[in-house]
């Protein structure tokens, strides 16, 4: 067996993975319905979008990703789908683990982008994640205020300034983390001029 084939997980491990991955995020919608928890439903159904997002981009985009890097995505997409169900309010990591993962997956976007188009990824990572994040948090702000006033159940949770501050900070270890290792790792999805 080659040394690359000893490193990637053969097409039936991975779509196992995958499937139990899609698998969970609809186990994630039922139990949102189940609660009556929009907030739920509605990540669950962002996520399994975005569990999709590898697919739409190697069909649009002419990347092929590697297996690692689908369930890497397709995981963000579960770790929040299933923080809605209780994680973020009871594991005080898991809001920084699905930060930095998410940051991760936006950073690792923006770091492809760029090399694709010549430029240099640095400041356009952090300044890309840092500035999806504030706007995430004045989003987050927005809705559950705006749900508390008419009286319904938000379908994102604002927990005042300490949170939005780790949220922040988590974002940029996130992108710090894709400026670090991204070159390595992305390498796969940057069109280079010699291929």
């Amino acid at each position: 067996m080659s040394r690359s084939a000893s490193r990637t997980p053969s097409p039936g491990v991975t779509g196992l993975l995958r499937s139990a991955i899609r698998t969970g995020i609809a186990v994630s919608f039922a139990e949102g319905i189940r609660r009556r928890s929009p907030g739920a439903v509605v990540n669950a159904l962002i996520a399994f979008g975005g569990a999709y997002l590898p697919d739409i981009l190697e069909r649009r985009c002419s990347v092929e990703f590697r297996p690692w890097q689908r369930i890497y995505v397709e995981t963000a997409m579960l770790t929040h789908a299933v923080g809605m169900l209780g994680p973020y309010d009871d594991i005080w990591w898991w809001d920084n683990l699905t930060h930095i993962h998410s940051a991760t997956v936006l950073g690792g976007l923006i770091h492809v982008l760029s090399r694709r188009l010549g430029v240099d990824p640095e400041q356009r990572v952090i300044t890309g994640v840092v500035t999806m994040g504030i706007l995430w948090e004045f989003m987050e702000y927005i809705i559950h205020a705006s749900s508390r006033r008419v009286g319904l159940e938000p379908i994102l949770v604002s927990y005042g300034k300490t949170d939005t501050l780790l949220d922040l900070v988590s974002n940029l270890v996130g992108a710090i983390l894709v400026l670090v290792f991204g070159d390595a790792l992305l390498g796969n999805l940057v069109r280079r001029e010699t291929e």
